[in-house]
């Protein structure tokens, strides 16, 4: 893609802007509609490609002296810094793009007096007190001839679509394609229109534009971070881009394209990227001294029925939205909630507020199933709330809503467009330890919003901070049945693979799995490995005898339904892998995890593993055995993390009080 580029000065500095549309830019500064006084205006390429101009703006610093420059020292500085960006990008046309920056446009040199440039108004009539002009002409100086502006008579038009395009990028990053599409169903904008009415938003400080791509980094940042070279990175969802290939839109034989987020269309260096102008978050209820919170008003729990767990964090997850964030950035709160605790009903009280105070939220998950098992349940919760709900394939990806839901992945294709933005089970897959999804997900929140957790196993890090003081967070350590957690049981076991190859299965073990099923119980048994499972339902089959057996993991077409069967009770014993460590509440089940030393189960993965037990009224106790041929470190903190749980939740009331016999 190729755009123009100039600098401009008015009184208050030196800027360089590239331009989709000359046009727009010529009214914009020439003709009095900027409101600001010009002193000097160039264009420096009509044809620049977009990577090399966006790169130009990123770079550009004010120098002393550059009042006094003529064309030839603007021609200077551009060839020295295209040259500086061949060197440091690697593109291979780069050298090419210096050749006709400066004279292809045919407003060089030409026309313009020795040691300056020569002072004038618009030649064309384009001053004054016209439609679109704001009080007297702009006063520029300029060089030779000058570019036309855009028409008068479709002037007012162009404003409407300038709007419109604005408001429906607002809080949004997109590249060309996708805004295309976002904005094919406006009948007010015409479809070579856009350009112009893009050029127009950025000039009124409502949109960014920029290349897809971050240009090559500076000598002097590459000697800081102590490198030869960077790849550059991918300004939508952060990674770096090594893959280099022909490119026919820019016409360079290497152009650097971003492999991580391909999904959600090409970033390439060459595409342009569409940016939402930052903007603040909705004013917070009152100030609250430093160090102390606002107490949120009764009606804001009431509705919902919250235990009194859930209502503790919730009034301290509200108490945080209610003030500002304490240093840069959007805030941060951790609803650290034990599995089965309702995290769900706890966040509706926080949407409720940041939806009554006129912001937008987002609920942001790794999982399509999540994604649209939480659906009906939003929707009945806020019946009265445009709500979006996103996904791969989804048919709302341009809906404007004042709540989302949305897969983490989805999260790309937004900027600073919410208030608040809540991550449930950021310690899944495959939000965890994706820097790309974590990248996506801080710049969907405004820069002065807040950003809440939710998790019952929270990573290391998150738990350092909240233990030190340094992350605002809440605990959750009971169930709404007000039952302790089941403690696992740890049991010394064989490996599987051990088991497969004896075709038994040990004695201790099947006495275990054996009394779970005579107490009526639906028997979860995890195992680390896909290949393993077909074998082992075999085992276990033989083993126990006339009790349905299945198995299911990730690579299952059928294991939807394997689950709806499991849970109806035509499957009793359930041979599966992480892929149902969490999401799934069966009721009255026990779990049984084997090879629980293995490095593939960490201590988050046992927890939630075991928190499918017990989860059920009718059943709370439910039994966790975790079956290894060692004792590993993740399996005594997983047990010190349930144990650690009911002991607060018995401090602090939650529990029932134990039944006299």
């Amino acid at each position: 893609m190729k755009v123009a580029l100039y600098v401009c000065r008015t009184d208050e500095k030196w800027s360089m802007i590239l331009s989709l549309d000359i046009q727009v830019d010529v009214v914009w500064w020439l003709e009095g509609v900027s409101g600001r006084q010009v002193h000097q205006w160039l264009v420096l390429s009509l044809q620049l490609p977009l990577s090399q101009a966006a790169w130009l703006v990123e770079q550009f610093v004010p120098v002393r002296g550059m009042t006094g420059w003529d064309v030839e020292a603007w021609q200077s500085y551009l060839n020295a810094k295209l040259l500086e960006y061949e060197r440091d990008s690697g593109e291979i046309e780069a050298r090419g793009a210096v050749a006709v920056a400066m004279g292809a446009s045919g407003w060089g040199g030409k026309g313009s007096e020795a040691g300056g440039w020569r002072s004038s108004k618009r030649e064309d009539g384009g001053g004054g007190t016209g439609a679109r002009g704001r009080g007297a002409a702009a006063q520029a100086v300029i060089v030779g001839g000058m570019p036309r502006a855009y028409p008068a008579e479709h002037w007012a038009q162009l404003l409407q679509c300038a709007a419109l395009l604005a408001e429906r990028m607002s809080g949004r990053q997109l590249l060309a394609a996708e805004a295309e599409a976002l904005l094919a169903a406006e009948p007010a904008m015409p479809p070579e229109g856009w350009r112009a009415a893009a050029q127009l938003a950025r000039l009124h400080g409502r949109l960014q534009l920029t290349a897809a791509l971050q240009g090559p980094a500076t000598r002097r940042r590459l000697a800081w971070l102590g490198r030869a070279r960077s790849a550059p990175r991918c300004h939508r969802c952060g990674s770096e881009a090594r893959q280099r290939v022909p490119c026919a839109a820019c016409g360079l034989a290497a152009c650097a394209y971003c492999e991580a987020c391909l999904a959600l269309g090409r970033s390439r260096a060459c595409a342009l990227l569409l940016r939402s102008a930052a903007q603040g978050a909705v004013p917070v209820r009152g100030e609250a001294p430093r160090g102390t919170a606002l107490a949120p008003t009764g009606g804001e729990l009431a509705r919902w029925g919250l235990s009194a767990a859930q209502s503790a964090a919730a009034a301290a997850a509200l108490a945080f939205l209610a003030r500002p964030p304490a240093g840069d950035g959007p805030g941060r709160f951790l609803l650290w909630a034990v599995t089965g605790a309702g995290k769900t009903e706890m966040i509706f009280p926080l949407l409720q507020h940041t939806l009554d105070h006129g912001g937008k939220a987002l609920v942001a998950t790794p999982r399509r199933d999540v994604v649209l098992e939480l659906a009906p349940r939003l929707a009945k919760a806020f019946p009265d709330t445009s709500l979006a709900t996103l996904y791969g394939g989804s048919m709302e990806r341009w809906k404007d809503a004042q709540l989302t839901l949305a897969t983490t992945h989805q999260l790309m294709r937004f900027y600073h467009g919410f208030d608040l933005v809540i991550i449930d089970e950021l310690d899944a897959y495959p939000y965890h330890n994706d820097p790309m999804l974590a990248h996506a997900a801080a710049a969907s929140c405004k820069p002065d919003g807040h950003f809440v957790y939710l998790s019952a196993t929270p990573p290391a890090r998150l738990q350092r901070e909240a233990a030190l003081g340094k992350l605002a967070h809440a605990k959750v350590p009971v169930r709404f049945h007000r039952h302790p957690l089941p403690v696992p049981k740890l049991m010394r076991m064989i490996t599987v693979a051990q088991c497969l190859k004896r075709k038994q299965l040990p004695a201790s073990i099947v006495s275990s799995i054996r009394s779970s099923l005579e107490r009526d119980a639906q028997v979860f048994v995890f195992v680390t490995r896909i290949a393993q499972i077909e074998a082992f339902v075999q085992l276990m089959r033989r083993t126990f005898a006339n009790i349905p057996i299945e198995g299911t993991s990730s690579q299952d077409a059928e294991r939807a339904s394997k689950v709806i069967a499991f849970r109806e009770r035509s499957i009793r014993l359930l041979v599966t892998t992480t892929i149902l460590e969490r999401g799934v509440t069966i009721p009255r089940s026990d779990v049984f995890i084997l090879d629980a030393d293995n490095g593939l189960f960490d201590e988050a993965s046992l927890v939630q593993m075991a928190g499918r037990a017990g989860r059920s009224l009718d059943d709370p106790a439910g039994r966790v055995v975790f079956a290894a041929s060692r004792r590993t470190r993740s399996q005594v903190k997983a047990v010190s993390q349930i144990r650690k749980m009911n002991a607060i939740a018995r401090r602090k009331g939650y529990l029932h009080p134990p039944v006299s016999k």
